[in-house]
C-alpha cells in the first residue's frame, strides 16, 4: 500500500472510530438517562396537580347530542354527519357525552393521591418490620415472617372484596385497602440487606460506644437501606396504580361518580364496537403511568447497584 493511499484513508478511519454519529449519540443518552419515562412522570404530577386548569371540560358534563362522539384525532367524518355538536371531543365522548380527555386528567389525581398516601405507609411498615426482624433475629424475627408468610398466601382480591363487603366502599377505604397490601413488598428485601450489615465494622463500633439498638438500627443501618427502599417502592408504585384500577373495575373500589381510569375502562366494556376511545385512552394512560414507573425503578436499580450497571 503506498503512501498517498494510507493518506486517503485516514480520514475514514476517524470518522469510523472517532466522534459518534448523533443517531448514536441519542440512543446512548436515551438509554443512559430515562427520559421517555420522566415526560410521562412529569405529565401525570402536572395532570394530578392542576387538573381543573388543564382539562378542556367539566368532567361531569353530560351533552347528550355527543354521545359516543368520535374523537377528532381520528378525523372530522364523524362531526360532519352530526353538525349539531358544535364543539370537537380530541378522545372522543363517552356513552353519556361526557369528554374522554377531561376525564382521563381528572382519574390521574386518583393515581397521585394513591401515590402520596398508600406508598409511604407501605414503606414505613416495612421498612420498619423488615429492619426489625434483621437486627433482633431469633423468635421476633420467625414471628414477623411467619406474618409476611401468612399475608402472601392471602389473595389480595378476596382480602379488598371482603373489606368492602363488610365496611362499603370509597377513596380512602380503597387508600387503606392499598395501604395494607403495599408493606409486604418491603419485608423481606430490607431483612436480607439488615442480616449483612449488621455484623459491619461500623455497626459494631456503635454497639461498644454505647447506641441503643433504636439508634443503631435507624442511626447507622437505615441510611445504608435507602437505596434498596427507593428502589423498591419506585417498582411497587406500578403495582399500586394497577390494583386501584383493577378495584374500580370489578366495581369494589372507588364510587362509579368519580372519574378513575379503572372506572372509564369498565364504562366503556359495553360500547367497545361504538366507542372503543371510552376504554382505550385511559387504558393507555394506565399503560404509559405502570411502565414509566418500572423503567424508571430499573433504572435506579441499575445506577445504585454496580453489580447490575449496564449503562456504558
Amino acid at each position: 500500500m503506498t503512501a498517498e493511499t494510507i493518506q486517503t484513508l485516514k480520514p475514514s478511519i476517524s470518522l469510523s472510530y472517532g466522534a459518534q454519529s448523533p443517531g448514536r449519540s441519542a440512543w446512548r443518552f436515551m438509554r443512559r438517562w430515562p427520559i421517555a419515562p420522566l415526560v410521562v412522570l412529569l405529565l401525570l404530577l402536572i395532570a394530578g396537580l392542576f387538573s381543573p386548569l388543564v382539562a378542556p371540560h367539566d368532567p361531569e358534563f353530560q351533552t347528550l347530542s355527543a354521545r359516543l362522539a368520535a374523537p377528532s384525532l381520528w378525523g372530522s367524518d364523524w362531526y360532519d354527519e352530526h353538525p349539531r355538536v358544535e364543539q370537537r371531543y380530541i378522545f372522543g365522548a363517552d356513552h353519556v357525552g361526557r369528554d374522554v380527555l377531561s376525564r382521563v386528567i381528572f382519574g390521574s389525581r386518583i393515581s397521585l393521591l394513591v401515590i402520596i398516601t398508600s406508598l409511604p405507609a407501605g414503606v414505613i411498615v416495612g421498612t420498619s418490620l423488615g429492619l426489625t426482624a434483621g437486627y433482633f433475629g431469633g423468635k421476633i424475627d420467625e414471628v414477623i415472617m411467619r406474618l409476611w408468610d401468612i399475608w402472601a398466601a392471602i389473595p389480595f382480591l378476596l382480602i379488598a372484596l371482603v373489606i368492602a363487603t363488610v365496611a362499603g366502599s370509597g377513596l380512602w377505604m380503597v387508600i387503606g385497602i392499598l395501604a395494607l397490601a403495599s408493606w409486604s413488598a418491603f419485608v423481606r428485601n430490607v431483612r436480607a440487606e439488615t442480616l449483612t450489615l449488621k455484623d459491619r465494622e461500623f455497626v459494631n463500633q456503635a454497639r461498644i460506644m454505647g447506641a441503643s439498638p433504636f439508634r443503631v438500627m435507624f442511626r447507622h443501618i437505615l441510611p445504608n437501606l435507602v437505596n434498596t427502599v427507593v428502589v423498591i417502592a419506585t417498582l411497587r408504585v406500578g403495582g399500586l396504580i394497577l390494583a386501584e384500577a383493577s378495584l374500580s373495575f370489578l366495581g369494589i373500589g372507588i364510587p362509579k361518580s368519580t372519574p378513575t381510569w379503572g372506572n372509564m375502562i369498565s364504562d366503556g366494556r359495553g360500547f367497545l364496537d361504538d366507542g372503543y376511545w371510552i376504554s382505550l385512552f385511559p387504558g393507555l394512560a394506565l399503560f404509559l403511568v405502570v411502565m414509566s414507573f418500572n423503567f424508571t425503578g430499573d433504572w435506579l436499580r441499575d445506577r445504585w447497584d454496580p453489580r447490575l450497571r449496564q449503562l456504558d
